[in-house]
C-alpha cells in the first residue's frame, strides 16, 4: 500500500504491524505510543522536542551513537539522582 498527501489524523491503531514500512515527511504530533516495539529502528532528520519517554526498554538505544543508558548513568553521577 502506498499513502501520500493523506490525512489520518485522529486515527486509532489496535494490533497493527508495520513492520519495515518507510515514514517520510510525516507528522506525528501529539500521537500517542503505548506497548509499541520500536526495537531496530532507524530516525533520522526528526524532531523530538518536547518528546517524553517512560516505562520503556532503552537497552541499545543511541542518540548520535552514544549509548542512552550510559548517558543516564553519568547524568545520575553528575547530578546525585538515581542511577
Amino acid at each position: 500500500m502506498n499513502y501520500e498527501k493523506t490525512s489520518l489524523a485522529g486515527a486509532k491503531f489496535t494490533n497493527v504491524d508495520l513492520g519495515s514500512s518507510h515514514f517520510e515527511d510525516v507528522s506525528l504530533r501529539a500521537a500517542k505510543f503505548t506497548n509499541v516495539a520500536l526495537n531496530g529502528a532507524h530516525f533520522s532528520d526528526a524532531n523530538f522536542s518536547n518528546v517524553l519517554i517512560e516505562d520503556s526498554n532503552l537497552e541499545g538505544m543511541t542518540i548520535n551513537g552514544i549509548l542512552v543508558t550510559e548517558l543516564l548513568m553519568a547524568y545520575g553521577r553528575n547530578s546525585g539522582g538515581v542511577e
